[in-house]
């Protein structure tokens, strides 16, 4: 049966509240589990399970899926489309207001994680897992385009922000597909890409990654203004110091954080 079908069925309707897209094409959703790396052995944590045709691609493939769904209204349609898999574990609850320390208890060892993300929740989510996830191998999530190309973007570029430098020090983002708006059920206002994230907390030992977060957020407080004037602002140090730290990483005084790769923040967070 068509998920289309099921959900009439059930009579399912749309919360614009929850960011509710589906995918249904099979060989999209194939693609997209074979192009997250997802093996047979493999645990796998969903993120929005929808109407379950992601999650049931990625069963086909991994040892164990763990999707967590905000809607119960979802019950009856995903006892439906996964009455087939034995491997598929869905929780109803809100995977943001639980601590992700309990979510990687449930799951037991290591995992990748895999979703459609609704726009709303896509950056909240991905600083969630990837900040506190100890156990996290990769991310490979659905994304609106404009957000993937800030996943993926160069320092200097107009997409380039506080969330790649964010993502960059512990994993490896790339782009690894694009989706056309029209293969989603309801059609949304934008195109999608998916983005995968390999995590590297070996990427750059021995940071002191809160401070590093803290030297990304102050340089982004204000795109307009200069590297200094932010460090002045969020470190509450005078302008010679805020100088001198900037010059001794080799960076200009008029430099604007935008500018700054990742190493270029570790440098200065070890100087800070």
């Amino acid at each position: 049966m068509q998920l289309k079908d099921v959900l009439i069925q059930n009579g399912f309707r749309f919360n614009k509240r929850f960011g509710q897209n589906f995918l249904t094409d099979k060989n999209l959703l194939s693609s997209i589990v074979e192009k997250a790396g997802v093996k047979e052995g493999d645990t796998v944590v969903e993120i929005g399970c929808g109407g379950g045709t992601l999650t049931a691609a990625i069963a086909d493939k991994a040892k164990r899926v763990i999707g967590f769904e905000i809607d119960e209204r979802l019950k009856p349609v995903l006892s439906v489309t996964l009455n087939e898999y034995k491997n598929v574990e869905i929780i109803f609850k809100d995977v943001m207001k639980t601590p992700t320390e309990e979510v990687e208890k449930m799951i037991g060892g290591k995992y990748k994680l895999v979703a459609n993300l609704p726009y709303y929740i896509t950056t909240p989510v991905l600083m969630k897992f990837i900040e506190e996830g100890t156990n996290l191998e990769s991310v490979s999530v659905t994304v609106q385009e404009e957000v993937a190309d800030r996943l993926c973007a160069k320092a200097g570029t107009a997409e380039y922000g506080a969330i790649t430098a964010a993502v960059d020090v512990v994993g490896n983002a790339s782009k690894i597909m694009r989706i056309d708006r029209k293969l989603f059920y309801p059609v949304p206002n934008v195109d999608s890409a998916v983005v995968r994230i390999d995590i590297d907390r070996e990427k750059y030992k021995g940071v002191d990654i809160k401070k590093y977060r803290e030297v990304v957020r102050s340089a982004f407080l204000s795109r307009r203004k200069t590297l200094v004037n932010n460090l002045m602002m969020s470190f509450k140090m005078p302008r010679v110091q805020a100088e001198e730290i900037v010059l001794s990483v080799g960076k200009d005084v008029l430099v604007r954080g935008e500018t700054l790769t990742t190493e270029d923040f570790v440098a200065l967070s070890e100087k800070i």
